[in-house]
């Protein structure tokens, strides 16, 4: 006669059964090729600038290449630290991620403070774009080129010079810190809110020098209404390469640019971040994305996620003396 189970025993083995469905079904759930639901991208600035720009030119093609709408949320505010702040605090599931700029890594020495740190908190997916800055000076400044340009300088007195940037802080900024630390000269920077500001106080000669990105720049330069002094990056831009870098013109050791890359909260799971690179990396790499990022002034590129770490951690040891030595603290 068979002897049928205890009411415990009973209970033990559907509770054993139970928990094995729910763990296949768990499994299966976790198995699922990522993604499963949308996901956004954070811009830490407002709409309509460049950074806004980039991120929803990429969103409309890799919401094609996943399946997935791919939606653009900006949260702008003290130099992308909101924006970034709020990602790092979000699931690493990759549902979340965010595009930020060089900005990203220096601003550890801009403030006394962190919310975050800006290597530990994130998962660098790619990298997907860099750009050299154009530093131009008004169309009535007595040189021409770079090594005019130090000439008249030294027979100046310090901080005669004046060079107008989007503000403390910003790539042009430090650009300009750079370029007087390695020239031995003193130049005076003039923050405002804005490239458009910056460039509109050359143009009406409240400064003699801008340096921004040349998306800003450029096309004034190819009027004539500026001097294009040169670009500070250490190689030709894309986009400019009629215009000789700063490097080329005699400063060996000067490279002064901005990239923009996305990233994630941290420890967000491997096969994930590749399935997120290797997508982002088909959009920039598609003709059509080259040509957005062309007219944002951009050169578009890729990397593994190896490359964009190395690259966030060399620029913090890089920039951050910079920043300390020209005694830069955000406005």
């Amino acid at each position: 006669m068979t002897q049928l189970p205890s009411g415990r025993r009973l209970v033990k083995g559907l509770f054993f059964t139970l928990t094995v469905c729910l763990s296949g079904f768990a499994s299966c759930a976790c198995g699922q090729a990522f993604p499963i639901k949308p996901i956004r991208i954070i811009s830490p600035y407002s709409p309509g600038g460049g950074n806004d720009v980039i991120a929803r030119a990429v969103a409309v093609q890799l919401s094609q290449k996943l399946g997935q709408p791919v939606l653009v949320e900006n949260k702008p505010g003290a130099n992308t630290l909101i924006g970034a702040d709020y990602v790092a605090r979000q699931p690493a599931d990759g549902y979340t991620i965010i595009l930020l700029p060089t900005q990203h890594v220096y601003n550890s020495a801009l403030y006394d403070k962190m919310p975050y740190d800006p290597i530990e908190d994130f998962t660098p997916i790619t990298l997907v774009g860099s750009a050299p800055l154009l530093l131009v000076a008004h169309e009535a400044a007595p040189f021409k080129n770079l090594k005019e340009l130090i000439q008249y300088a030294k027979k100046r007195p310090a901080n005669d010079l004046t060079f107008s940037t989007a503000g403390v802080g910003s790539s042009g900024h430090l650009a300009g810190a750079l370029l007087g630390q390695v020239t031995g000269l003193q130049f005076q920077h003039v923050a405002y809110k804005g490239a458009a500001p910056a460039a509109n106080a050359l143009f009406s000669h409240e400064v003699m020098m801008s340096i921004s990105p040349p998306s800003t720049l450029l096309p004034f330069a190819r009027a004539g209404k500026i001097i294009a002094i040169g670009m500070t990056g250490n190689i030709r831009s894309q986009a400019a390469p009629d215009i000789p870098t700063i490097t080329e013109q005699g400063l060996s050791d000067y490279d002064a640019g901005l990239w923009y890359g996305f990233l994630g909260p941290a420890k967000m799971p491997h096969d994930v971040v590749m399935k997120l690179n290797s997508a982002i990396t088909s959009v920039i790499n598609g003709k059509d994305m080259k040509e957005v990022f062309a007219k944002q002034g951009l050169d578009a590129y890729s990397s593994t996620p190896d490359e964009f770490a190395k690259l966030m951690a060399r620029d913090l040891k890089r920039w951050v003396p910079v920043v300390k030595a020209a005694g830069m603290k955000p406005q």
